[in-house]
């Protein structure tokens, strides 16, 4: 005999449309409480979910709740990770300009993307809508939305902001971080630039997931001189930006730290989050991983924002990350032993680097 949650997830594949209503909006506290209730009669429910996000919007919005929750569970994730066609309709309904649950397709996909499976990404197509001025590549479309979101000139009912851990860990994947460091043909944009100048968004959302997208693509140490070329990304400036606060340098320590580090107002804040902190610090380890970085960092004065920030952010893990990365600006170069510094920082950092968790609501 099934019980009465079996028999009520059993309703959202009814043929009447209240009723499917009415199971999908109970059922959602279900999924993070009680959620082997939806791996029975071997995954069934999960297959009546896929379908219903192109149900009526309300019954979409619960099914999408309850995906979300479910891809938590490694099996449900690559089920739904492996569905083809419903990715197909995932992504065609996310870059709908009128889509209402939008945001939470983005919060499904930043699940989604912890699975191997999503890697396909990198070369699956569809068209464009053509307020999104984008090109037929889905991973495309995807910054181009994040871009439009953060301003709601796209969808009025989204701002995308969960599109920054897609691409956190997307870039955990060697090919596709190559993507964000190649010049697009449609727009002559690299990608990484798109999403680069969010380090001191307002949401901490964006924020934290930039963060990690950057420091995953600092991974590619051949990348490292373009990624500090003033020139091609630049990416320095939105690095040191968030972690620097309003306290007042020496002359002789902002004389020759970067332009956008100089004169800034005395209420200057850093941003909020020491993990964000600790993120951008573990960007710039990485970046030392090679001598000509570690010898530019210390030509444009890293080591005192690094300094101040130990001093000034009461978080235990922020003030190792700072102190690791002290090591390697203040080694003496002429010590041959010191030259591997970057290479263990690489280590160090891809002990942590899956440190985004499974999204819930």
């Amino acid at each position: 005999m099934p019980t009465e949650l079996e028999e009520l997830v059993g309703f959202i594949a009814h043929p009447s449309e209240p009723i499917r209503q009415i199971a999908t909006e109970n059922l959602v506290p279900y999924s993070t409480s009680q959620p082997s209730i939806f791996k029975t009669n071997e995954l069934l429910p999960i297959k009546h979910l896929k379908f219903l996000i192109r149900d009526h919007p309300k019954i979409a919005e619960h099914a999408i709740s309850i995906l979300i929750n479910l891809t938590g569970d490694k099996e449900v994730l690559e089920n739904v990770a492996s569905d083809d066609r419903f990715l197909g309709f995932l992504f065609a309904n996310l870059t709908d300009p009128a889509e209402p649950n939008a945001n939470l397709l983005a919060m499904l996909l930043a699940n989604l993307v912890k699975s191997d499976k999503l890697k396909s990404i990198l070369t699956r197509k569809q068209p464009s809508p053509k307020g999104l001025e984008s090109n037929e590549l889905v991973l495309n479309q995807l910054f181009d939305l994040f871009v439009k979101g953060a301003d709601g000139t796209y969808n009025k009912h989204a701002d995308f902001d969960y599109l920054a851990y897609v691409f956190a860990d997307l870039a955990k994947h060697a090919e596709i971080r190559q993507h964000f460091l190649q010049q697009q043909e449609y727009d002559g944009v690299v990608p990484i630039n798109k999403i680069k100048v969010f380090t001191d968004h307002a949401s901490d959302i964006r924020r934290k997931g930039v963060a990690s997208a950057i420091k995953n693509v600092a991974f590619d140490v051949p990348a490292h001189p373009n990624l500090i070329d003033e020139d091609q990304v630049n990416i320095l400036p939105y690095i040191l930006l968030p972690i620097i606060g309003g306290e007042e340098y020496p002359e002789e320590e902002t004389m020759n730290m970067l332009p956008d580090l100089q004169l800034l107002p005395p209420d200057k804040k850093r941003d909020s989050d020491p993990r964000i902190i600790q993120a951008h610090i573990e960007t710039l380890m990485l970046l030392t991983t090679t001598r000509p970085v570690r010898e530019y960092m210390r030509e444009i004065n890293v080591y005192p924002v690094i300094r101040e920030t130990h001093l000034r952010v009461d978080d235990e893990e922020v003030r190792e990350a700072c102190e690791r990365l002290v090591n390697v600006l203040m080694a003496d170069e002429e010590d041959e032993s010191k030259e591997d510094g970057g290479t263990k920082a690489i280590e160090a950092a891809e002990e942590d680097e899956d440190d985004d968790k499974v999204v819930e609501v």
